[in-house]
This record gives C-alpha cells, structure tokens and sequence, in this order.
C-alpha cells in the first residue's frame, strides 16, 4: 500500500491471470451451493404463485362494486387462464375498452350467442386472447428465428397479432354455429308449447316442461335462461327483449316480437306458437333451396381444374415425348 496525498492507493499487482483458475477453482463448491440455493428459491416462489393462483379463492370485498366482485370470483372458479392472470387480464381490459369501444358491443353479442357465461365482459375476453397470444409469442420468436434467420424476428409480431384474430373470429364461428343450432330446433319448441298449451297447460308450466324435455340443446338453455330471469323478477316481456339481444338473430326477433304482440293484442298463444313454426320451416326450406341454387356455382371451378388434370394426365406424355424426341406415329 503507498499513500499520496491524504489518499491511500491500493495496488492489485498480487492478482495476476495465472491465479485466477485457482480462485475460481477455491470458490467453485461455494459458487455452485448459492446459485442451487437462488434457482431453488426462484421455483419455489413461482410454484407457490401458481398454487396460490389455482386455489380459486374469493377476492374481498373492496372500492369496487359488489357484483363486480362476484362476476370476477366467478370467473375464478370457471376459467382458469382467468383465474391464473387475472392482473394482466385486467390491465389489458382497460386497454381494450379504451382502443376498441367500436368493437366491444359486437364481441359481446357474440359471447352471449356463443353460450359462454355471463359473467364476461368483452374488453375481458379480448383480454384474455391477448394474454393467449402474448404467452406464445416466445414460441413464435423461437421459430421464425429458427426457420428463417434473426431478420424474420418480424414475423413473431404478425403472428400474435394473427392468434388474437383467430381467437377473435373462433368466438364468433362458434356465436354462429349455436345460432344455426337454436334455429334448427326452434320450430319443435314451438310445437310443443302449441301441444302443451292446447291440453290446457298456461305458458309457464308449458315452457319449463319444453325446457325440461330438450334439456342440454342451446334452444332449451337459453329458453331456461328466459325462465331464470323471469324468476328473479322481470316481466314476461322484459325476459323476452332480454333473449331478443342476447342472440341477435332474425329469426329469433320475429318469433320473440310475435309473441309480445299476441299478448298485447290478446291473440291465443298456441296460434301464434303454431305460425310461427311454420314460418320457421318454410325459411328453412328456402334457405335449403338457396344453399342447393349456389351448389352448382361453387362446384363450377373444382370441376374446371379437375377437368384441366385430367387433360394434362392424358396428353402430357404425348407433349414431354414430342417435346424431347420428337413427335411419331
């Protein structure tokens, strides 16, 4: 050690690179027990998060509203993508509910077609396709720098972007698959609450017997659902404009307004039941008609390239020997 000044300086010259294999080699034992103990640590702490994530206990009571409180610990219990990123989930809510207010009504209708709880919001499951995406986006980044090169890191974006719309468009291939579903089956509702209130049954018990026949069809979940809604206190009409918004759906907006306009006008339920079941079959026969019409014009391009293999399959040999060899009879 030298001074200069009032300052001491230190001199290293002791350490030099020979000595530093044998450091490394004197501390190694010592080194390895403290990164075991930090990445035992790190596994124990995430596998508690998760464990505390999936338990699926209910949130307290706190600024927000009551009911708010319940739909999320009900969501909890249903969801477990939910249940386990639930901080991001609403992060990202806010988000979407400030950049796609245009589109949230549209999702909404859709999750109510679909089948899916209630207790969705739409900003929330938009939420939760996003989180999807952003969980695969490693994965993304992994591949297309595999397959291409560090310059395709690119293509990682356009692919969460392109599962948050696929995620997007499923709901609402399922949205209308439930519809085409309730549609087909509508018609035998109406026929048998036609049969039930013709043996003398009022529209109450013949509905919760019709449910109860076609239980586990979506017709008979989302008539069910009417029930429930009249059970907690709403009118018959209410129950009705509420099933109307919930699907969305013509069909459905023309037997829901047939219904309230023959109890205004007091027209006999099983009469209107019975017309509007016809209806229901006789679209559905046109719509049978128009999807047989466009046969024909779908089939027109298969049938012209299976026609164009076919001509090349017969006179490519000719063309390739010509070609090579020579043309000879």
């Amino acid at each position: 050690m030298a001074q200069k000044g009032h300052f001491p300086v230190l001199h290293f010259d002791f350490l030099d690179m020979t000595s530093l294999p044998v450091l490394l080699a004197t501390l190694g034992p010592g080194l390895g027990i403290v990164a075991s103990l930090l990445a035992g640590g790190g596994v124990a702490v995430a596998a508690r998060w998760v464990l505390a994530a999936l338990a699926s206990d209910d949130l307290q009571q706190g600024h927000e509203w009551r009911y708010d409180i319940s739909r999320m610990n009900e969501l909890r219990r249903l969801d477990a993508v939910y249940r386990l990123l639930q901080p991001l989930i609403e992060l990202l809510a806010r988000f979407n509910r400030a950049a796609f207010r245009e589109q949230l009504p549209e999702i909404q209708r859709h999750i109510f077609a679909a089948g899916l709880p209630r207790f969705w919001l739409a900003e929330e499951y938009l939420a939760r396709a996003e989180t999807i995406a952003l969980i695969l986006t490693p994965l993304y980044l992994y591949v297309s720098v595999a397959w291409f090169g560090p310059d395709a890191a690119v293509l990682t974006l356009a692919a969460t972007v392109l599962t948050v719309y696929g995620l997007r468009r499923r709901l609402a291939a399922r949205a209308r698959h439930r519809l085409v579903l309730i549609k087909r089956r509508l018609p035998y509702l109406l026929d048998l609450l036609t049969l039930l209130i013709e043996a003398g049954a009022t529209f109450l018990p013949a509905l919760e017997q019709a449910v109860h026949e076609l239980k586990g069809h979506p017709v008979a979940d989302e008539f069910g659902r009417m029930l429930a809604d009249m059970s907690l206190g709403k009118t018959r009409g209410e129950a009705l404009e509420a099933l109307r918004a919930r699907l969305s759906d013509d069909d459905v907006t023309s037997v829901v307004g047939s219904i309230i306009q023959g109890e205004e006008l007091g027209t006999p339920l099983a009469r209107v039941f019975r017309t509007q079941a016809d209806v229901l079959r006789i679209k559905r026969t046109q719509r049978a008609e128009a999807l047989a019409g466009e046969a024909g014009v779908k089939m027109l391009l298969p049938g012209i390239l299976v026609m164009a293999s076919t001509a090349l399959i017969i006179l490519g040999p000719f063309v390739m020997n010509y070609l090579f060899s020579g043309f000879s009879l």
